[in-house]
């Protein structure tokens, strides 16, 4: 429902609380007055405007949360978590909590309980505020990032993903490669897997922490580590006697010379990496919107980075460049070039429309 619907639902109690957060001039006990003197506030271009501008980031990635969350109502505790979720840069007992925080986007008129007796304990938003705030949201971070001219040489990869799997599965089928004790790769395969490819990565070295980003992502570099947790996830592969091997519908699927589109592995890979990065898919559609031109990374890590909670040990902007914009590439999303200035992206077609709410709400 809309703004002006969810109003002549609310209570007056509501209506007067929004009223007066926004210093409406109307009278206080009439409703009429009351949702009219609230539209004609909250519809205008300098209310969103203002809203953007002058609201904490915590309080932005609150409203992000909700409106790439497809679902029509939300419980106290969804809410609760996602307030939690956007303020992990905010002391504790600043601010309130985020019960306040909660309470105050209901008095700001952003949340209205629902008005069956199956949703009046549940909580939904505006759809035309959501729509609005996604506009002025896209055009507050395209102001922030950097256009670019066309580097003289840029790599993009295309639907390379998606042939590469099928050479992973062949390789495995005609070598049948060994597993060591932690059910990875020997180094010596891994290697020559990476001949076998067309785009090879350097393999892991020791040390350091691999966690968050798929289960193969503590063997094999992060591009190799996504095929190897699609196939998994497709029961394509087999471990038996230490040993990696096809199974049935692997086999079924080489012999038949199909290929998994764009659009599987891309959701896949919101899905594989959504437990390190919550809000992925917001972060896709920002990335798209700010570099339909070719713009710098560094412009993007400025624009956006600040939607990102760190994971452990990798900052904000390592995820954004390293998680999000590199893996990008790989799914043939973005292309990627160099300019005197530093790394420059720029969304491809197919990028493009992958990147719609539509597509990444599900």
């Amino acid at each position: 429902m809309n703004l002006a619907d969810m109003l002549t639902y609310a209570d007056i109690g509501q209506l007067t609380a929004i009223a007066g957060r926004y210093q409406c001039d109307c009278k206080r006990n009439s409703k009429h007055d009351l949702i009219q003197s609230i539209l004609i506030r909250l519809g205008s271009r300098d209310f969103m405007e203002s809203h953007i501008r002058d609201n904490s980031p915590a309080d932005l990635r609150f409203l992000n949360t909700l409106l790439f969350d497809e679902r029509s109502y939300f419980s106290l505790e969804d809410l609760l978590a996602a307030a939690r979720q956007a303020s992990f840069d905010t002391p504790d007992g600043k601010s309130g909590g985020v019960r306040e925080m909660v309470a105050r986007f209901k008095s700001a008129g952003w949340l209205f309980s629902g008005n069956t007796q199956q949703t009046r304990y549940l909580f939904q938003v505006p759809s035309d505020l959501k729509e609005r705030f996604r506009q002025m949201m896209g055009e507050h971070i395209k102001g922030r990032v950097t256009v670019s001219g066309e580097p003289a040489v840029y790599r993009s990869e295309g639907d390379l993903l998606a042939g590469d799997l099928l050479l992973l599965l062949r390789y495995i089928k005609d070598n049948e490669p060994e597993l060591n004790q932690e059910g990875a790769l020997y180094k010596r395969y891994q290697q020559a897997l990476m001949n076998a490819v067309h785009i090879p990565e350097e393999l892991l070295g020791k040390g350091g922490w691999r966690f968050g980003y798929g289960r193969a992502g503590e063997h094999y570099p992060p591009r190799l580590s996504l095929l190897f947790d699609y196939a998994r996830h497709r029961r394509w592969l087999t471990e038996e006697s230490f040993r990696l091997r096809l199974s049935a519908a692997g086999e079924g699927l080489l012999n038949a010379g199909k290929t998994e589109t764009m659009v599987q592995l891309f959701l896949f890979w919101l899905r594989l990496y959504k437990g390190a990065i919550p809000n992925l898919p917001s972060l896709v559609y920002w990335i798209s919107l700010s570099a339909g031109d070719w713009v710098s990374v560094s412009s993007i890590v400025e624009g956006i980075s600040w939607l990102i909670k760190p994971f452990y040990y990798d900052d904000a902007a390592a995820i954004l460049e390293g998680r999000i914009l590199r893996m990008m590439l790989h799914l043939g999303m973005i292309r990627w070039g160099e300019s005197p200035e530093g790394p420059v992206i720029q969304m491809t077609p197919w990028g493009m429309g992958a990147a719609v709410p539509k597509q990444l709400q599900q």
